[in-house]
């Protein structure tokens, strides 16, 4: 890292989170921290909006909707919203004048280009595995977090041996664009602070082990979170 008067001036730094836990403050206090000059958020413009708004993004019954649904339920119970933390990071880049770059793909293309992939068998499977969100748990989820956090290589193994094109098209190709994204715009911009689902970090980690980047993974947002959301869980994006 290069430093002038404590401020970062080239350097990428990968910050894991979930979906439902709130990590507000915690993400707040590292881009404020670190002040950097791009802020990255694994998102599309679109998502951002449906975020801003998730009122005008509730209709039709597709995929994206499922999952919406299941992440507002489950952030429900730990007293936030579904995406507060990649709110967090686009109104904390505008305060503290960093340039908001959106790191994913379209939502729309990554759908259509997964639904082309998979075989009708792993649709099928995908789609029950989907709707079961529907009844998921607390426990449950912690109990998966649990499992990817002490393991992720074996974790993300069963992923592709059960759903192989989801782990090809969901994280794979969707780390590969993110890590060229992050790429250009530190040589672009200088330091950039990305804001991506703990799903993708080690994948975006191993892509830019030239870049040296430095790494927050969820658990260590955790620690520092409001005390009170100390034992709530996560979703991980895939």
């Amino acid at each position: 890292m290069i430093s002038i008067d404590g401020v970062a001036s080239r350097v990428i730094t990968l910050i894991g989170v979930g979906h439902v836990f709130d990590l507000r403050a915690a993400i707040r206090n590292e881009i404020e921290e670190r002040r950097p000059a791009v802020v990255g958020v694994e998102l599309d413009p679109a998502r951002l909006e449906a975020l801003r708004a998730p009122e005008a993004s509730q209709s039709g019954f597709t995929i994206y909707a499922v999952l919406a649904y299941v992440q507002r339920r489950i952030a429900s119970e730990y007293g936030t919203r579904a995406g507060a933390e990649m709110l967090a990071a686009a109104d904390t880049a505008r305060e503290v004048g960093a340039r908001l770059a959106f790191l994913d793909l379209d939502s729309r293309f990554v759908l259509g280009r997964l639904l082309r992939a998979m075989t009708w068998r792993e649709k099928a499977k995908f789609a029950f595995s989907v709707l079961g969100g529907l009844f998921l748990r607390r426990s449950t989820v912690e109990s998966e977090l649990q499992k990817f956090e002490s393991d992720e290589a074996a974790f993300l193994e069963a992923l592709a041996k059960d759903f192989p094109a989801v782990k090809r098209v969901l994280i794979d190709e969707r780390n590969a664009h993110m890590a060229g994204a992050l790429r250009s715009l530190e040589a672009e911009h200088g330091s950039v602070v990305a804001v991506v689902g703990e799903g993708h970090v080690e994948g975006l980690r191993a892509l830019l082990t030239d870049r040296f980047p430095d790494v927050i993974r969820l658990r260590d947002l955790r620690t520092t979170a409001v005390p009170g959301n100390a034992s709530s869980t996560v979703s991980l994006d895939r």
